[in-house]
This record gives C-alpha cells, sequence and structure tokens, in this order.
C-alpha cells in the first residue's frame, strides 16, 4: 500500500490514546445508542457511525483493546492494509491477513481480538442502500456465482453471513481497495459516485475469485455450492451435474437437493442462466452466426437454443444482436 495512506492510516486516534493511558473496554458512545430499544445493547448502530445521513464511511480499526462480541445494523468490511487481526464470527476464528478482505452482512456476530500498533486494518461501514448503484454495474454479467456472493455481501440468509477473500495477490483487487480508501479519506468532488464505481469494479473482480473465498468453516455445503457455481461459470459448455457430483464423490440425489436449497434454484436452471447470459455476450460483441454461438456456449441442438431464447428474452437472437440497448 501506498507509504502515504499507511501513514496517515496508523496515528494514534483519540480513542487509541486513551486506551494506551488505561482505558480498557469499548467507549460506547462511539459505536452504541444509549437509547438501545428495538435493538440490541450490542448493536452497532449505523446513525453513530455513518453520521448525517452518509451512505457509506471508513475508519481505521481501533488497535490495542479487545472489541467484544456485537453486530451491526449496516454491512461492513474489513480490509487488511498491513500486519494480521483476528476475527472471531459466529464462533469461527479468522485470521485476516495483509491484502485479505472480509465482509460481513447485519446477521453476523463479530468478536475482535487486540491489534499492535503495526496491525492497520480499515472498515467500510455501508448503507444496503449504498449498493444500489454498485450492483446496477453489474446486472448484465448474469451468473449464478454473482448471485450467491452478493446474497451473502447483502442482507440474505442465503450463504452464511460473511465471506473472507483471501487475495493478497490479486493485484486489481488491492488496487481497487487502495483507490477506495483513497476516494474515502480524501475530499475529493463526486467523492459517492467514485465510490460507488469502485464497489461495482470491485465486485465484478470478486466475482473471478472464487477460488479464493472462505465460507463459515462449519459449512462444508456452502464451500461445495461455490465450487459448483465456479465450475458452470468456466466450465459452462459441457458441465452436468452428473459430472461434478462424480469428481466430488456425491450422490446425484444428495447434490441435487443441495443446489435447490443452498441457491433457491436447480443445477439446469443454473447452467441455463449462465449459457444464455454468455450467449447475449457472443450476440452483442462478436461476429459468430448464431448455430456457432449456439455450440460455443453448449447447445448442439440449435432449433432449441432459438426456442430457449425467445422463451426468456422476448426475442430471437438475430433480433437481440440488432435490438439498439442503451448502455
Amino acid at each position: 500500500m501506498n507509504r502515504d495512506l499507511l501513514n496517515r492510516l496508523s496515528r494514534i486516534t483519540e480513542e487509541e490514546r486513551k486506551i494506551l493511558q488505561g482505558k480498557t473496554e469499548v467507549d460506547r458512545t462511539l459505536y452504541y445508542r444509549a437509547d438501545s430499544a428495538g435493538a440490541s445493547e450490542n448493536e452497532i448502530d449505523s446513525s453513530i457511525v455513518l453520521a448525517n445521513g452518509r451512505q457509506i464511511d471508513i475508519r481505521p480499526h481501533v488497535r490495542f483493546l479487545h472489541f467484544p462480541k456485537h453486530t451491526h445494523n449496516f454491512i461492513e468490511f474489513v480490509y487488511m492494509c498491513r500486519g494480521a487481526t483476528t476475527h472471531i464470527i459466529d464462533g469461527s476464528r479468522i485470521i485476516l491477513k495483509e491484502g485479505d478482505l472480509l465482509f460481513l452482512n447485519r446477521h453476523a456476530v463479530q468478536e475482535i481480538l487486540p491489534a499492535g500498533r503495526h496491525d492497520i486494518a480499515v472498515n467500510f461501514m455501508i448503507r444496503p442502500s449504498f449498493f444500489d448503484s454498485s450492483l446496477r454495474m453489474i446486472a448484465r454479467e448474469e451468473s449464478p456465482l454473482r448471485d450467491f456472493i452478493i446474497g451473502c455481501l447483502t442482507d440474505t440468509d442465503r450463504g452464511g453471513n460473511y465471506l473472507y477473500f483471501r487475495v493478497a495477490e490479486n493485484l486489481p483487487v488491492q488496487n481497487l481497495m487502495e483507490n477506495l480508501i483513497w476516494t474515502m479519506l480524501n475530499d475529493v468532488p463526486n467523492r459517492r459516485t467514485l465510490s460507488q464505481t469502485g464497489m461495482g469494479l470491485l465486485f465484478l473482480y470478486l466475482m473471478n475469485c472464487a477460488g479464493e473465498i472462505r465460507t463459515p468453516e462449519a459449512s462444508y455445503e456452502q464451500q461445495l455450492i461455490i465450487r459448483l457455481l465456479s465450475y458452470i461459470e468456466t466450465e459452462y459448455r459441457e458441465a452436468s451435474l452428473s459430472g461434478f457430483a462424480a469428481e466430488n464423490r456425491m450422490d446425484l440425489s444428495s447434490l441435487s437437493r443441495l443446489v435447490r436449497a443452498e441457491t433457491g434454484s436447480t443445477f439446469r436452471l443454473l447452467l441455463q442462466e449462465k449459457r444464455l447470459s454468455q450467449a447475449c455476450f457472443l450476440l452483442r460483441n462478436t461476429m459468430l452466426s448464431v448455430d456457432e454461438i449456439s455450440a460455443a456456449v453448449g447447445y448442439e441442438n440449435t432449433s432449441f437454443f432459438h426456442r430457449l431464447f425467445r422463451r426468456n428474452y422476448g426475442m430471437s437472437p438475430r433480433e437481440y444482436r440488432r435490438f439498439p440497448f442503451t448502455e
């Protein structure tokens, strides 16, 4: 990370100064409402940490102190700039290392062990409405994996309460996180638009990081579903549920039930969504014939591809190619 940014984030805050002088408990006035009616007494409140109606803000993680169990009524991202921090989320211990990214939705119960002077993390505090613009950026990138990730990042029960991305070696993600932090620390024009655009780009890159996602350790099922969705993303032309089941030594019926339970859909529909999305991309961005595109996405029967495409988009592939879409 840029040295100037690290120096700014490393400064001892007033809260940390008091801790170093002997304060042993979290200053609740900085995080919790005095009147916690309708909320848990240990729920960090957006009206405190996101004052004046802000949709997003950041603050360096408070060091030198054990932060007890708490929840948030907003979405939190934690980015590890340097060093490491230990988080206990829903009972699972996670050691966040430099370059790692941790996303928590509003159901996560979090506890954080004391960090040292050189352990620099940044907390992004975000209201769900902030994502409206960011999600529109990836609306055209139809993907079951995208739906799963976004569901975890926002406010659904599907996929668990947190996602842990081990993306220290992913240069685009690291650059985007540094840009987001710089934008939030500086009072630049169009800061909100820049941060929303940056968040949308971050989502796009994270969609390509299925192999680096960690979900709650206890959930073998969630890890399996992430592998399956990644399999659909990359092997959509030849993908089959029986093939994936054989690779993972699973009973086909059990796997089928698990897919429906975890995604709310069937393997066939998930695969169909990916194939048609790829067909749309090829229709708009290549000169391949419709027959060639049908074969390229896994449909050897061109007539079936035509019927399926019309049923889903209300027009033929050729009409779709000519349709004057506005970007």
